[in-house]
């Protein structure tokens, strides 16, 4: 489970970018070519009104490389809603949480709270297309 504190203790989505040493270019490039249209931004409310999401993943992930701009792109527009990111390697207890069919440490993964904390969505390496 995580709760509202364990949540505050990740990077916000400048606090990481900042700290990237891998694929910081591409990453930028990546999420100034993404745009998001009105079907995307549905996605928050689909399940409920999502107020938080939980990221986690490593500046060296590929998948996070097609899939992080559009989740920062998604919620930049929408100050109700926070983001934290979370590194992998140094977060071993929310990776467990999250594992890929019970079993693997795959990232990204993007998990998707409502205000209470409780869970509206989860997806792990990609986006559903």
């Amino acid at each position: 489970m995580v709760t509202r504190e364990r949540f505050a203790r990740g990077m916000t989505v400048q606090q990481y970018i900042d700290q990237m040493s891998m694929n910081k270019e591409r990453l930028l490039a990546a999420v100034a070519s993404t745009t998001i249209g009105p079907a995307d931004a549905r996605i928050l409310e689909r399940d409920g009104a999502t107020r938080r999401v939980l990221v986690i993943t490593e500046d060296w992930c590929g998948a996070a490389i097609a899939s992080l701009p559009f989740v920062i792109k998604l919620v930049e527009p929408r100050p109700d809603i926070e983001t934290r990111i979370f590194l992998r390697d140094e977060n071993p207890d929310l990776m467990d949480q999250f594992l890929k069919n019970g079993v693997y440490r795959s990232i990204p993964v993007f998990v998707f709270f409502d205000e209470e904390m409780h869970e509206l969505a989860r997806y792990i390496e990609r986006r559903p297309a």
